[in-house]
């Protein structure tokens, strides 16, 4: 089997198990088999998904899963883990914001795609605490999510760094219903720049299952665009925020705000528990990622930017 190409330096994967090369070539056998369900479903021609009741706004401690599931008990964002009271506060970050009106339409339709590739995830850290965030499928068995939900870094909780013991992933969740059932895994990824640094140009992190759920749910394409790209652009963003009822999906989109290097802005309403979506757009009908939701701001929301090296670790982590 040919070698695939990964990132280097802040890029270099980091991962709390290692893989024989019989597993991988296995892995990557049975994706080309089967091409995911789903990934030509048409969103509208303007880059926005067809939502009833949405309208692109004009730019302007232990806890048993059980109990979560059925709503009673509230967790934190996984961001708080890293950034929250007690945490190292990264410079010009803050936890995700929703600006003015909150333009977030609810999805209820979740067992049909896009939106059942999207992914409730209820997170173990390694000191036992819990907390919520969100993935996307990019492959049969792969998710995509930011690097804090993976890995937990300056907590400043004794036995809490580093990455998390377990992560519950339910696919098209809708409150206490779960469609797709659960699955849950341990086989984590991320990358130095995050691991390491703690550098929000770097956090980003994959989920790999033991069961290939995503012939069943679909997932996103991801890619690589230049600046005017983007800026042209209209993101989507859809995940399970902590501010509305218990695992239920919100949609919302917008306008590309800038770019940077390794970062994507944009004025997209979300909040605490969608650290980890898929900033994505709409070509032909198609859902493409370019970043990986994971900050807030005062003005902007923002994502780590989908670049060659990211892209390339991506499709490692999908095979």
């Amino acid at each position: 089997m040919a070698s695939l190409n990964v990132g280097t330096g802040l890029d270099a994967p980091v991962s709390n198990r290692t893989e024989g090369a019989a597993e991988v070539a296995a892995r990557v056998a049975q994706q080309d088999a089967a091409p995911g369900k789903g990934k030509a479903a048409a969103g509208l021609a303007s880059g926005v998904e067809k939502v009833q009741g949405f309208s692109l706004p004009k730019v302007a401690a232990s806890r048993s899963a059980k109990e979560v599931l059925s709503g009673a008990l509230d967790l934190p964002d996984i961001a708080e883990a890293s950034f929250g009271a007690g945490a190292r506060q990264v410079p010009k970050s803050v936890l995700e914001t929703v600006h003015g009106p909150d333009d977030r339409v609810k999805i209820t339709s979740t067992n049909v795609y896009p939106w059942r590739a999207h992914a409730s995830l209820l997170i173990t850290a390694r000191d036992g605490s819990m907390w919520i965030g969100t993935g996307w499928f990019i492959g049969p068995h792969t998710l995509m999510t930011a690097g804090h939900v993976v890995y937990i870094k300056n907590s400043g909780v004794p036995g809490r760094d580093g990455f998390v013991r377990s992560i519950k992933v339910m696919p098209g969740r809708n409150g206490a219903t779960l469609p797709y059932g659960s699955v849950t895994s341990s086989n984590l990824r991320t990358v130095q720049g995050w691991a390491t640094n703690g550098d929000e140009e770097h956090d980003y992190g994959a989920i790999i299952l033991g069961t290939d759920l995503g012939l069943t749910t679909g997932w996103f394409g991801f890619g690589v665009y230049n600046d005017a790209t983007l800026t042209a652009s209209v993101g989507n963003i859809s995940g399970y925020p902590g501010d509305k009822p218990d695992g239920t999906q919100w949609y919302a989109a917008r306008r590309i705000a800038s770019v940077a290097a390794r970062k994507v802005y944009y004025d997209i309403d979300t909040f605490g528990g969608q650290s980890g979506s898929a900033v994505y757009r709409i070509v032909d009908g198609k859902r493409y990622a370019f970043a990986v939701h994971a900050y807030g701001g005062a003005t902007t929301n923002s994502g780590t930017r989908i670049v060659t090296p990211v892209y390339n670790n991506m499709v490692a982590w999908k095979a």
